[in-house]
């Protein structure tokens, strides 16, 4: 669990405190890395909270994830077609996918220790 919050925590700190400015040619690539790094960040958290976290297929997903989103943006700015829409759609549905299990998990884990501590 504290692997994809330390990379988020580290992430944004490097973003704050530096003047790196992305050129309008490449915010689209960027737009659909960074919503790909949040999927897999998303994904670690889900199954960490499941307790299936393998930390190498989190790093492995993490690089994949982000190539395979910028590949299709670049691949379809080439082409003349917007395959970007199409990684947009596919991390978006998988991102808000993870984000519900993960406030189920938690939900539930809090009913448990709730009806535990009352039970006592």
């Amino acid at each position: 669990m504290w692997l994809p919050l330390l990379g988020l925590l580290i992430g944004l700190l490097l973003g704050f405190m530096t003047e790196f400015r992305v050129p309008n040619e490449y915010s689209n690539y960027l737009s659909i890395a960074v919503l790909a790094a949040l999927d897999t960040l998303f994904g670690g958290i889900r199954a960490h909270l499941q307790q299936n976290f393998e930390a190498t297929v989190f790093v492995t997903g993490f690089f994949f994830n982000i190539l395979l989103a910028a590949g299709l943006a670049f691949l379809g700015v080439h082409l003349g077609v917007d395959l970007y829409l199409a990684a947009i759609f596919a991390f978006g549905v998988r991102l808000f996918n993870n984000i519900a299990v993960i406030r189920r998990i938690l939900l539930s884990q809090w009913k448990t220790r709730r009806e535990n501590s009352t039970s006592l």
